[in-house]
């Protein structure tokens, strides 16, 4: 049998993820002849964004909840931002016939008056064979006179709070929710809650081929208007005749607080997601969970609005 040896060029980016061999940066894959030589590591990019935090309900007309933080954001695609935009995230290498979990973050889910019962976000991860990439669910906002908690992004405090009681967000993941007398909005992966009682914005990426905005902060309450969310699926919190609104389903944007009409009721978070992206000449074909498949250039992509996994 003969052998021939090819260079496999890895395309991580960042000196971590390259394999370094006789001074250059490339590996060796070998290929027999007859016998079916083994695949080498596949460089694969994420998008990867937890669920968004619940906003909190209201005691009584003029006390309002916290809006929801945005999931956790960390995105290893292209040259784009991770969380309170900061540099991209590594790629990670597959090893191919793994098996590989995608789980998908649940929204944190609004409870009732007073925000007793309102929950942060749950993580969404990737995981196995030497990979676990995890993104930290948001924080929910915080009911009358109590902070909002610490999350992918920190949810809003309620109101009556000062202007430190706010939840935090997390390093490379998302940005801190705000404080204040009214109470204030969730933060979101890209920028943290702002004034009026908004919720902090999110950020885009191209991964799936074309821009997308997702992992906004809810927004607190309101009076006769509403606050604006976060762009990129934060949602709004009540109005005068107006109740909150969830964070919109797949992209871990915050629920809106409460308070200030007739249902003091905290919006859920949305749900996250995970968006894988690979060479289509390595895409096995082999998932579960019912992913999207669809292709860019030379790569094809997988997004997960639910959790499954994929085989290399």
């Amino acid at each position: 049998m003969r052998r021939i040896d090819l260079p496999l060029v890895l395309e991580g980016k960042g000196t971590k993820n390259k394999k370094s061999f006789k001074g250059k940066s490339f590996g060796y894959q070998v290929l027999g002849f007859g016998a079916g030589g083994a695949a080498g590591p596949v460089t694969l990019q994420f998008l990867i964004i937890a669920g968004g935090g619940a906003g909190a309900g209201g005691t009584n007309d003029t006390a309002g909840g916290g809006g929801g933080g945005a999931g956790g954001y960390i995105n290893s695609y292209a040259s784009e931002n991770s969380g309170a935009t900061s540099t991209t995230a590594c790629t990670v290498e597959l090893v191919s016939g793994e098996s590989y979990t995608i789980t998908v973050g649940a929204g944190g889910a609004g409870g009732n008056s007073g925000g007793s019962s309102d929950t942060r976000g749950a993580d969404s991860k990737i995981a196995g064979c030497g990979v676990c990439v995890t993104a930290t669910g948001g924080g929910r906002g915080g009911p009358n006179n109590s902070a909002g908690a610490d999350g992918g992004s920190g949810g809003g405090g309620g109101h009556g709070t000062g202007s430190t009681e706010a939840g935090s967000g997390t390093a490379n993941q998302g940005t801190d929710g705000k404080g204040g007398g009214e109470g204030g909005g969730g933060g979101g992966a890209g920028v943290a809650a702002g004034t009026n009682n908004a919720g902090g914005c999110g950020l885009s990426s191209s991964i799936t081929g074309s821009g997308v905005a997702r992992g906004g902060g809810g927004s607190q309450k309101g009076g006769c208007g509403q606050p604006s969310a976060g762009t990129g699926g934060g949602g709004t919190g009540s109005g005068n005749f107006a109740s909150a609104t969830d964070g919109a389903a797949n992209t871990g944007g915050g629920g809106g607080g409460a308070g200030g009409n007739s249902d003091r009721t905290g919006a859920s978070g949305g749900k996250g997601v995970v968006i894988l992206r690979l060479p289509t000449a390595c895409y096995s074909g082999t998932t579960t969970g019912c992913p999207t498949v669809t292709t860019s250039g030379t790569d094809t992509i997988m997004v997960f609005n639910d959790s499954g996994s994929y085989t290399a």
